[in-house]
C-alpha cells in the first residue's frame, strides 16, 4: 500500500522540501498527495494560523489542502474513525476550499483514500486486478487510464466530480457524492497537450480527441489558405503531441505529411522547465530539423499550442535556417490569453505570446508568415463529440472564464508575481507570506500519470484506524 507523485512546480519554489507525498502525523497518520490548484489559499492559511492552530511549513498548496483535511479528521474527536467519518471530514473540506484538486491520501493502518473537486477540473480514476498475493484484489488510483494499462489493471472508471472514494487495506470499497451539486467541468486543455494519448479521461479517447482536432484545424486551414490565396507543399508535425492531429489535417487536406523533425528523447519538455533562457537553450538541443523536408517548401507546421512562443519563435527559425522558403504556423488550440489557476503552469498573461495580440502580431513576434489557430467552438466540438454528456469543459486559459469563481484581478496579479520566471528562480521556502495570494502547489508532469495509488488487501484486518495508528486484527 502506498502513493506517489510526478511533479513540477506551478509557483513557489521547486525545492525538495515541497515535493510530495506529503505528510502529517496527528491525526492518525496521513500521507497525501494532490494534483491541481487552490484558488483560495490565502483565506485557507489565515483559517490555519487562526482557528485550527496548524503549521504550514512549505509554500504549496498541497499542504494546505492535506491540513484542511486533518483538521476536518480532527473534529471527529474519536480515537477510532469510521468510513462515516471520513467521508464527513472530506465534505467539510470541499465546503471550505475552492479551486482545482485531485487527492491520494494514505491514512496508517486503514487504507487508501481519493476524492475529486466538486467540477471535476483535474482528472481522477480508479482500477483494479486481481491479487497475486492474496483471494481479493489489488487497487490503483491514478491521473490517467494509461498507468493502469502498463500495471495489468482494468475496469478503469473515473472518480466523479465531488466523490470520495475509501479503499481499506481489508480490501473494501466505498464510494459516496460528498459536495454539493456544481458543473462538470474538466479541463480542456488535457486533451491538448497534457495527458498521454494513449490514456481515457473521463470516457474520451485523448488520441481519437487529438484526431478530431486535426479534422476540425484542416477546415480553418483551407477556409484562410483559399482566402489568402496560399499554397503549401508539406505538412510537418511539431513532435510529440501534434502528430497525431497533424497526419489527420494533412489527410483531410490532401497535403503530403512528413517527419521534419528529430527529437532527442533525452531532453524533456520544454513547456515545464523552469525559466524563459532554459528553455529556449534546450528547443534546439531538443530538435533537429532536417533539410531534406524543409529545403525550398512552403512549410505548415503543426503544434497542440502556442503558450509562450518560445519553442514556437525557434522552431521556425530552425526550419527557415534549412532552407524552408516559408512557413505557416498552425495551432491544434486557439490563442492562449489567459492564466490557468486550475493546476497547470501557465505563465503570466504578459508572458502569454498571445496576449494582447492579433493573429497577425503573434506570427511576427515568433517569426511565421502566417499563423492560423484552432477556433475555440471546433476544439470544444473535437473533445465533447467523443463524450456528449459533458456538457462544458474549463477553457479560461482561452476564454477568461473560471468554472470556479473567485477569480478576480487582484487574484491573478498576486499569482502572476510568484509565477514569473525570476521568482520562481529566486524564491525559497519558507514562511506563509510566501503563499499570499497564490494557490501553486505541484502538478502533473505531461504526459505521466499521477497523483498514483495502489493497495491490496492484507490477510486480515478492520476498517477503522486508532489515534495512535493502532491496528486490531480481526
Amino acid at each position: 500500500m502506498g502513493i506517489g507523485h510526478v511533479r513540477y512546480p506551478t509557483a513557489g519554489s521547486s525545492n525538495h522540501a515541497e515535493a510530495q507525498p506529503f505528510y502529517v502525523n496527528s491525526p492518525y497518520g496521513i500521507c497525501f498527495a494532490h494534483n491541481g490548484n487552490l484558488i483560495n489559499t490565502s483565506s485557507l492559511l489565515r483559517f490555519m494560523d487562526a482557528e485550527a492552530h496548524r503549521h504550514i511549513n512549505t509554500s504549496s498548496d498541497s499542504e494546505v489542502l492535506l491540513n484542511i483535511f486533518a483538521n476536518e479528521l480532527q473534529k471527529t474527536g474519536k480515537f477510532r474513525i469510521n468510513e462515516d467519518d471520513i467521508f464527513t471530514a472530506i465534505g467539510g473540506l470541499m465546503k471550505q476550499v475552492r479551486g482545482a484538486y485531485a487527492c491520494v491520501a494514505m491514512l496508517a493502518g486503514f487504507g487508501i483514500i481519493a476524492f475529486r473537486d466538486p467540477n471535476g477540473i483535474r482528472p481522477c480514476g480508479m482500477a483494479s486486478r486481481k491479487s497475486a498475493t492474496s483471494d481479493g484484489r489489488d487497487w490503483l488510483i491514478s491521473s490517467e487510464s494509461v498507468v493502469a494499462d502498463a500495471g495489468g489493471f482494468s475496469d478503469w472508471e473515473d472518480v466523479r466530480p465531488g466523490e470520495a472514494i475509501i479503499i481499506t487495506r481489508s480490501g473494501g470499497v466505498s464510494r459516496r457524492q460528498v459536495s454539493e451539486p456544481a458543473q462538470f467541468a474538466p479541463d480542456i486543455f488535457e486533451y491538448v497537450y497534457f495527458a498521454r494519448p494513449d490514456s481515457v479521461l473521463d470516457g474520451i479517447s485523448v488520441y481519437r480527441s487529438r484526431m478530431a482536432m486535426g479534422d476540425a484545424l484542416a477546415d480553418e486551414v483551407r477556409r484562410v489558405l483559399k482566402e489568402k490565396n496560399i499554397s503549401v507543399d508539406v505538412v510537418i508535425p511539431v513532435p510529440d503531441t501534434s502528430r497525431v492531429a497533424a497526419l489527420n489535417l494533412a489527410q483531410a487536406l490532401g497535403l503530403p505529411y512528413r517527419e521534419g523533425f528529430v527529437k532527442n528523447r533525452y531532453v524533456g519538455r520544454t513547456f515545464i522547465m523552469p525559466g524563459q533562457q532554459m528553455r529556449k537553450k534546450n528547443v534546439r538541443r531538443k530538435l533537429n530539423a532536417m533539410a531534406l523536408e524543409f529545403a525550398n517548401k512552403n512549410v505548415l507546421l503543426v503544434d497542440d499550442s502556442i503558450v509562450r512562443g518560445t519553442t514556437s519563435k525557434e522552431i521556425i527559425q530552425m526550419a527557415k535556417d534549412v532552407g524552408a522558403k516559408s512557413v505557416i504556423m498552425a495551432s491544434c488550440a486557439p490563442p492562449i490569453r489567459y492564466s490557468n489557476v486550475y493546476g497547470i503552469d501557465m505563465p503570466s498573461r504578459v508572458e502569454l505570446v498571445a496576449h494582447g495580440r492579433t493573429d497577425e502580431e503573434v506570427a511576427e513576434a515568433i517569426g511565421a508568415d502566417l499563423v492560423i489557430y484552432q477556433t475555440l467552438p471546433d476544439l470544444i466540438e473535437s473533445v465533447r463529440g467523443l463524450n456528449p454528456a459533458i456538457k462544458e469543459f474549463d477553457c479560461s486559459v482561452f476564454s477568461g472564464q473560471y468554472v470556479t469563481g473567485g477569480v478576480d484581478e487582484e487574484y491573478l496579479a498576486g499569482l502572476e508575481r510568484v509565477r514569473a520566471d525570476n521568482a520562481k528562480a529566486k524564491l525559497q521556502v519558507g514562511g506563509i507570506s510566501a503563499l499570499e495570494g497564490k494557490g501553486g502547489g505541484g502538478v502533473e508532469a505531461p504526459g505521466e500519470e499521477q497523483p498514483a495509488a495502489a493497495t491490496g488487501p492484507p490477510a486480515n484486518g478492520d476498517d477503522t484506524v486508532g489515534l495512535h495508528n493502532s491496528w486490531r486484527a480481526s
